[in-house]
């Protein structure tokens, strides 16, 4: 699961992925909801754009589901009904990234919050699905979604409660980009597969990134892991 993430600098996200974008913010704690810096394939080229963060349906009419849609479960793309369709039109896309955070639930039942990297991409892509929405009123809504699957040995350790424990986003080695992007079905699905645990990092972080009303670079410092969780 994914429900907060670093966005990259922008120049950052430009010089890995190969793609512009008009202007976005960088963010520390980027929440479900928000608008987002995507990548996807249109009209022969990668294209830099913004989209909300929790998948609206092509059927919704513009109103956003009632249950969560900002993350897409490897196992029900094809029949989903929220991930289906995007999924048969290859609306497929990428989500830049500096790192997300897990919570992890401790024996006492409290939750502390940990900040994931990956030691060999310092701006790396989530696998996503997008989708258009137009409103009765004609206004368009495009959104994405970030696809997760089965946790590695990593992620196990630290994604051990809520609702979907152990489980861990889809995130593409530089090389799996492009076929995530342009590939045919199959050639996307095969890049959807745990990230190795050897390539990533995980440390815990204080309390301030449970409010969204907190962005700054703080949040991503390691604290350590203490009987009460810092604030």
């Amino acid at each position: 699961m994914c429900g907060r993430f670093v966005t990259p600098e922008q120049a950052e996200a430009e010089r890995n992925l190969w793609v512009a974008w008009a202007q976005y913010a960088h963010s520390f704690n980027v929440a479900p909801s928000q608008r987002v810096p995507v990548v996807r394939w249109s009209e022969g080229i990668r294209q830099g754009l913004m989209m909300r963060w929790g998948l609206v349906p092509y059927f919704a009419r513009g109103v956003p589901p009632k249950y969560s849609t900002i993350n897409a479960t490897i196992e029900r793309l094809q029949e989903g009904s929220a991930w289906r369709a995007p999924w048969q039109r290859a609306q497929r896309c990428v989500l830049p990234a500096a790192g997300f955070y897990e919570w992890h639930v401790r024996p006492d039942g409290s939750k502390w919050p940990y900040y994931i990297t990956c030691i060999d991409q310092p701006v790396f892509g989530f696998a996503g699905l997008w989708d258009r929405s137009i409103a009765e009123d004609g206004e368009q809504t495009l959104s994405c979604a970030i696809i997760t699957l089965p946790a590695n040995e990593l992620m196990r350790d630290i994604h051990n409660g809520g609702p979907t424990p152990l489980r861990m986003p889809a995130i593409l080695a530089l090389a799996e980009v492009e076929p995530w992007l342009t590939g045919t079905s199959a050639d996307a699905r095969a890049v959807l597969k745990q990230y190795p645990s050897s390539l990533m990092l995980a440390h815990p972080v204080g309390g301030r990134v449970n409010s969204t009303k907190n962005d700054d670079p703080s949040l991503t410092q390691a604290v350590a892991l203490d009987a009460e969780l810092p604030l």
